[in-house]
């Protein structure tokens, strides 16, 4: 596919706001998904998703577009999650997009985290296409948010797209706005290859599987790749594309969005924001990355059994490929024996990843109370940060405490 026939885009949205039905009508309109296989909320796949009706994990899919103009697009959507205890997932999405559709519900207007995104958007200097979705409610108000957009976000009114996911309307037309106001990926073949990382599985046959996005340069099935932060080599098993499930491909090409199955075992060794290479021609110059995430609250995750100690270890490892906003060190108690402390960026975030141990990895744990980190000034001038009560001094040791405020 010629690079002016590509786009990237992802949706932003508050939760709630319908994101994923949207997609739901995108991957239909196109008939990317057949109807006997289609499901609601297709691209949230996990059954935690399914039960809780909130998207955890970004995913992305390729699409094909016949035009109006006449010409067949191929479009890289990338769903994103709208809670902001993911709002990593959307900031690495949002790194691999030239565009954003943000989605507004006709009955609510702008919410905090429309803002929020809104603005990681902005940052990457993404085109953003407004859409007021919900139309067909009793309750919706479009006009009113249509002068919301205007006024709070400073969009056109002619550009806002009024829509329902749920019924369909406004889909052709998005599809056309994504077309025409998305710019084409800028990427050349012919430069040394440069794709960023901004997502990872771990997959028991063909080891970690990282979903890039090529900036520049081709990628084909055997070559040898390097990691240009860690300098480790690889042999690529195997690339492709997202349709939704992973088909391969002989090549991806600057622009594309797809997967390399790299046959790593040690999944420590992959990081989420990294850049791959070629290691015959490297790149001069790495990617940008992301932002480290600052853990917000924090909690002790103990195995039940003892001996399942190494298995909560290795699975803390595969899920923090999935979900890299999780940071965790070894800890220990008297009462609980071996563990982990670990940082999370709230309490559903705590919540879905102690879920997600049990469920896909069986274990049984054990979670300590949440608790906030505490910057303590001892007597003598010493300043330490706590998130461990274990870790509390004791009070003649003390001469200040300052905890988390916000000003908002």
């Amino acid at each position: 596919m010629e690079q002016k026939f590509i786009r990237n885009f992802c949706i932003i949205a508050h939760i709630d706001h319908g994101k994923s039905t949207l997609a739901d009508r995108l991957l239909e309109y196109t008939g990317t998904i057949s109807a006997r296989d289609m499901t609601v909320q297709f691209l949230d796949q996990m059954d935690l998703e399914r039960e809780r009706g909130i998207t955890i994990k970004a995913q992305s899919i390729r699409i094909k577009y016949m035009a109006k103009d006449g010409h067949e697009y191929e479009l890289n959507l990338i769903d994103t999650p709208g809670h902001v205890d993911f709002a990593y997932e959307v900031s690495r999405s949002l790194a691999a997009c030239e565009g954003a559709l943000l989605v507004v519900d006709a009955t609510q207007g702008i919410q905090a985290q429309t803002l929020a995104n809104v603005y990681m958007a902005v940052d990457r200097n993404l085109t953003i296409i407004p859409i007021v979705n919900k139309i067909d409610l009793p309750a919706a108000d479009p006009e009113r948010v249509a002068k919301e957009l205007v006024d709070t976000l400073g969009f056109d009114e002619k550009d806002i797209i009024p829509a329902s996911a749920k019924v369909g309307t406004g889909t052709q037309e998005i599809l056309e706005a994504i077309v025409n106001f998305v710019p084409p990926p800028s990427g050349s073949n012919d430069k040394p290859l440069r794709a960023l990382i901004f997502d990872s599985k771990y997959d028991a046959y063909k080891g970690v599987i990282v979903y890039v996005r090529l900036f520049d340069g081709t990628l084909s099935a055997g070559r040898k790749i390097k990691l240009m932060s860690t300098g480790l080599s690889i042999e690529t098993l195997e690339v492709g594309v997202f349709r939704p499930k992973l088909v391969p491909l002989e090549r991806l090409d600057a622009g594309e969005v797809g997967y390399i199955a790299t046959g790593l075992k040690n999944v420590r060794e992959c990081r989420v924001g990294d850049t791959v290479t070629l290691e015959d021609t490297p790149a001069d110059e790495a990617l940008a990355g992301y932002q480290a995430q600052k853990p917000m609250v924090y909690c002790g995750l103990y195995p039940v059994e003892g001996s399942d100690y190494p298995l909560l270890r290795d699975s803390l490892d595969k899920l923090k490929l999935n979900d890299a906003a999780i940071v965790f060190e070894p800890e220990t108690s008297a009462a609980l024996g071996s563990g982990f402390r670990c940082g999370f960026l709230g309490l559903l975030h705590m919540d879905i990843v102690q879920e997600r141990l049990e469920r896909e990895y069986n274990l049984n744990i054990i979670m300590t109370s949440p608790s906030v980190a505490y910057i303590i000034t001892k007597v003598g001038g010493e300043q330490i940060m706590v998130d461990n009560p274990a870790d509390f001094p004791s009070s003649e040791q003390i001469e200040e405490v300052k905890e988390p405020w916000l000003d908002a």
